[in-house]
């Protein structure tokens, strides 16, 4: 640790003398040392010039066998304690503090920190850019076999010049990307805690949910006084993805673990995340505060909502835009039930997908939202259903139901209480209208959505429960413009009549369904080449001209040619041997303005530590919003200009076809679909997750966040 440090600093003062930086400006304090420790304040930056807050840190160099304590000390011990009396342009200071070791001895549990520490401290200024001195007496608790108080006065002094990175900027952004935060995305997080046993002295008792195989999982647990917290007992479950934890609990006074506000802090390995959590007694288990499942259904809900204006849905809005316009002038009875079959179609398709997914998972599948797009002969039989479903609009194909289905809709009641006799139309009307809601929820997969990726990352990282109730709330949410309707059957009813303008009207919305199944087309060449695309294309055309004769000539034959079709795409696909055409993402891949290079997890953690900024996109050729989000913010100015110019490097993780490497990479953030964007930078080494629908500000931002602060305003000066 001693090395690695020295070799940081070495490395920090070289940079910091190619900035043209003063020895003069002493951004650090000279050593206090002891036998068993060194102490000293250190600075980030050389001035304050155009700053409100300076990073400092506190930076303690122990002897072998020596440790100093986290904010929490646990069973003795206290952290580090500084007067800043006697400071100049003082107005605040926060200290940070990094992930813990623990230590046990003699069943007592202590957590802080050995051989080598810096405790970041933000210094908030009175008068922003003014010069600034601080004078910091330091009270410390250095323990081995003893403990031993450590006292130091420290003072530095920053004036009001250019705000320079120092030799220690490096060393404290590395201490500060330490610190556990309470943030989504880690791909590690609680699911229940509750409190256990006699309340005199109970047990806490968590269970935890990891996105991959937890390895070194550990929690430091802080509570109200009169909490002390024993040694962990951890049982793993579900491949190691899954833990519950077991600590004992010692109550002093009256203070009660049941109902109790703590903090916990979650590590494993290089992950960590910090939750608030309240304990609920007994057999009841209360949601993380800051992922409760209620915020997560709500975020389910509105998910699946703005679901409904992504491009993926828009061809199935003309289908049922259609079947709107055949309500004109129906009775209020038949609207609401035909509304209503096709929110339980979009339903019900969510519920089936939520079962294949819990299965896939519990198989050790990786899974993921619109992991099914991956698949040929998914994509092969989407695309002859679109066609089908654009030469029914053409009046080229009558879509028939099974007889089941037709004798079932023959006996539903009509609103008049009368039933449908088996020759009278719409004996099919409401499993065609199901039919529409899961062809809906099919297309809305390759698509994601504001909060839709919360949602489906929250589910996917828990059990089978969570995973029906929330993919459950989110076809609710992609259903509920077809609830409102049926709630409020008068907005159909207020539609022009059907007449033969609606003939030409279908005909045009049939080429939105034709460009869907171009779609499907390209991103199948894209998977397992161009001559199947070709090929299927050549079927394509041939079915629909079959279609189009027997149409013509008004010959019987439509629904075998139909299936012919459709089972001639799938052997098709399934059988043609072909060679991945797949891009070569090896070297850097120019497009019009920004050169791509291939996704490499090992490859950004090297560039980060030398002091690159690196911008993630994991995209797919099936992922609409990806396309999107590339089309007017990667590739548009002022990111492209960023991005094409060397400042920043353009990474691309192609998840087109199934890929385990970028999958885990997504579940080490809880994310489960795609598009998913995140920068890393020296100040954020562990990557800036961005939101699923990109915003040029959103973008820059994050970039200047994971530059650091000193650097963010050469950043806004582009």
């Amino acid at each position: 640790m001693k090395l690695h440090a020295a070799l940081i600093l070495l490395s920090g003062a070289f940079v910091y003398a190619l900035a043209g930086g003063s020895a003069a400006a002493k951004p650090a304090t000279d050593w206090v040392s002891t036998e068993f420790a060194d102490v000293r304040l250190i600075s980030a930056v050389a001035g304050t010039e155009g700053r409100d807050a300076v990073p400092l840190g506190l930076e303690f160099r122990l002897a072998e066998g020596w440790k100093v304590y986290w904010r929490s000390a646990g069973d003795a011990g206290y952290p580090p304690q500084v007067d800043w009396t006697g400071s100049r342009n003082l107005a605040a200071t926060e200290t940070l503090y990094p992930v813990p070791h623990r230590f046990s001895l003699f069943g007592l549990e202590s957590f802080g920190y050995d051989d080598h520490v810096v405790y970041p401290i933000t210094a908030r200024l009175e008068e922003a850019g003014g010069a600034l001195k601080v004078d910091a007496a330091v009270n410390a608790l250095a323990c081995s076999e003893i403990c031993v108080p450590l006292e130091a006065s420290l003072s530095l002094e920053l004036p009001s010049s250019a705000s320079e990175p120092t030799p220690y900027a490096q060393l404290l952004s590395r201490w500060t990307a330490q610190v556990p935060r309470d943030l989504p995305g880690v791909g590690l997080d609680l699911a229940t805690v509750r409190a256990e046993g006699d309340p005199a002295s109970p047990t806490l008792v968590l269970t935890v949910a990891s996105a991959t195989p937890l390895g070194e999982l550990d929690v430091f647990p802080e509570g109200p006084n009169g909490l002390s917290f024993g040694k962990p007992e951890i049982t793993l479950s579900d491949g190691a993805t899954a833990a519950t934890v077991r600590l004992p609990v010692g109550t002093r006074g009256d203070a009660r673990l049941d109902g109790a506000d703590l903090r916990l802090t979650l590590v494993d390995g290089e992950r960590f995340v910090e939750r608030p959590v309240s304990v609920a007694a007994g057999a009841g288990a209360a949601p993380v505060a800051a992922g409760s499942l209620w915020v997560v259904l709500g975020f389910a809900l509105l998910g699946g909502l703005i679901l409904n204006l992504m491009p993926c849905v828009l061809p199935v809005l003309s289908i049922k835009l259609v079947s709107v316009l055949e309500y004109g002038g129906a009775e209020r009875g038949a609207v609401r039930r035909g509304f209503l079959a096709t929110a339980a179609g979009i339903v019900a398709s969510f519920l089936v997908l939520a079962g294949a997914l819990a299965g896939l998972k519990s198989a050790g599948v990786a899974v993921g939202w619109g992991i099914q797009f991956q698949q040929p002969l998914f994509l092969a039989a989407m695309a002859t259903v679109v066609l089908l479903f654009a030469a029914n609009l053409w009046g080229w194909f009558e879509v028939g139901l099974p007889r089941a289905l037709a004798d079932l809709g023959s006996r539903l009641p009509l609103g008049d209480g009368q039933r449908r006799g088996p020759g009278r139309a719409g004996d099919e009307g409401l499993a065609g209208h199901f039919l529409t809601g899961a062809f809906a929820t099919l297309l809305a997969t390759p698509c994601s959505a504001p909060f839709l990726g919360t949602a489906v990352g929250f589910a996917l990282s828990r059990g089978w429960e969570q995973i029906f109730v929330v993919f459950a709330v989110m076809g609710i949410g992609l259903a509920l413009p077809y609830l409102a309707v049926a709630a409020m059957p008068t907005i159909a009813q207020a539609l022009p009549r059907p007449g033969r303008w609606m003939v030409t009207f279908k005909r045009v919305l049939a080429l939105a369904l034709l460009g869907t199944g171009v779609w499907l087309l390209t991103v199948l060449a894209a998977q397992i080449g161009v001559t199947v695309a070709l090929a299927l294309a050549a079927l394509f055309t041939v079915g629909a001209v079959v279609l189009a004769l027997l149409h013509r000539r008004r010959r019987p034959g439509a629904g075998v040619a139909a299936a012919a079709l459709f089972a001639s795409a799938l052997a098709l696909a399934a059988v043609l041997p072909t060679v991945q055409t797949r891009t070569d993402l090896s070297g850097p891949v120019l497009t019009d303005t920004v050169p791509w290079r291939s996704f490499d997890r090992s490859v950004i953690d090297r560039m980060v530590a030398d002091g690159s900024v690196v911008l993630v996109d994991v995209t797919a050729d099936w992922c609409i919003t990806c396309k999107v989000n590339k089309r007017i913010v990667l590739e548009a100015d002022p990111v492209a200009g960023v991005l094409s110019d060397g400042d920043v490097t353009a990474m691309k993780a192609d998840w087109t076809n199934p890929d385990p490497a970028i999958s885990n990479y997504l579940a080490s953030f809880g994310r489960y679909g795609i598009p998913f964007n995140a920068v890393y930078g020296p100040s954020a080494p562990e990557g800036i997750p961005l939101p699923e629908l990109l915003s040029a500000d959103a973008v820059m931002e994050a970039i200047a966040r994971a530059r650091g602060a000193e650097q963010t305003a050469g950043l806004d000066s582009r």
